[in-house]
């Protein structure tokens, strides 16, 4: 990949850094090819949903990833966020397109830590009268 354009997508625990080049149409996650890796279905939808709001399915680009940390679903939409950032940077005009599908949102939402003297976040212990 000689000229390639990078975005980076976070979500939960995961980082992406996705790499997008004009090419032969190979997309790599993790020296593994994406359908290999993304085996859930509809995860391949979501990993791809940035290329279909702008209508570039069919085009040919060469994706890199390299992604860690969370799991499948944070792993999932980090991967989806770098992309859509990554063809903003290669084309601006594609912007619209892509806050109108909701794909330039950072989604913040994290584990909420436990709190002292409950089982989980929120979870309290069963109340007993006696």
């Amino acid at each position: 990949m000689a000229q390639y354009f990078e975005g980076i997508g976070r979500r939960k625990e995961s980082t992406a850094r996705v790499r997008v080049a004009p090419g032969s149409g190979k997309f790599i996650v993790n020296n593994k090819e994406a359908p290999a890796f993304f085996t859930r279905p509809g995860d391949m939808h979501t990993v791809l949903s940035p290329l279909a709001a702008i209508g570039q399915e069919t085009t040919a680009y060469d994706i890199t990833v390299l992604v860690r940390g969370g799991g499948v679903t944070g792993q999932t939409d980090a991967v989806a966020l770098g992309l859509a950032r990554a063809l903003v940077k290669m084309n601006a005009d594609w912007t619209s397109a892509m806050r109108k599908a909701g794909l330039l949102t950072r989604d913040a939402r994290v584990k909420e830590r436990k709190k002292p003297g409950l089982k989980r976040a929120r979870k309290a212990p069963t109340y007993t009268k006696r």
